[in-house]
């Protein structure tokens, strides 16, 4: 019965140091803000006992004051939080800040050849660019001008140099009277000369 007795005042001493608590809590970024969903949350104290947080950063499970609290997700920092030893009410929840790590990976190289062979085909039949002076040529030959000319809108500089020319005949001509060709004698004379020389011919083809 002493035996019984004891037992039954050390576990009420057990129970009276660790109570049993609700702890819950919500994970999220500590840059910014936002959950951080699936994060493995383990007990270490209660023998490395595993909870999982849902979609939206959210976990509850029963713990002890005092346990040490491992928080663990893929593209962030571990970290190592312990509950309160003291806690006002048998529910305790917590905002958890995770930081995320930041893994700087090697520098691959994608080459677009699967092997040397098809590396070595490509290359040698590899067409090489042509350099300033090939490309200079080309732009000034005559072609190309040519086509420049066709395709191209006129400049105000081009057209004001035109207007200069047809100003100046213009200047040049102002005295000059234009004739009319009917008018003329001499360009009836011809006239009648080719009339004759046509019939001329046309006779003697005959």
């Amino acid at each position: 019965m002493l035996f019984l007795l004891g037992s039954s005042v050390f576990a009420q001493q057990i129970t009276k140091e660790k109570p049993l608590i609700q702890f819950t809590g919500i994970i999220t970024d500590v840059d910014s803000n936002t959950v951080v969903p699936y994060v493995t949350v383990t007990n270490l104290t209660n023998k490395g006992q595993r909870y999982a947080a849902n979609y939206k950063g959210y976990f509850s499970f029963i713990a002890h004051p005092g346990d040490t609290i491992l928080y663990t997700a893929i593209g962030y920092r571990d970290l190592l939080l312990a509950i309160p030893t003291q806690t006002a009410d048998s529910k305790y929840t917590a905002m958890i800040k995770m930081k995320a790590e930041i893994v700087n990976l090697p520098t691959v190289r994608v080459y677009p050849w699967a092997t040397v062979e098809d590396f070595t085909r490509d290359f040698m039949s590899m067409k090489i660019a042509d350099d300033d002076y090939v490309i200079a040529a080309r732009n000034l030959s005559a072609e190309s001008l040519t086509g420049l000319i066709q395709s191209l809108p006129r400049d105000g500089g081009e057209i004001q140099g035109i207007n200069y020319r047809l100003n100046h005949d213009r200047a040049l001509n102002k005295n000059m009277v234009q004739t009319n060709p009917l008018l003329n004698p001499f360009a009836w004379g011809k006239l009648m000369q080719s009339i004759f020389k046509g019939d001329k011919i046309r006779s003697e083809s005959n």
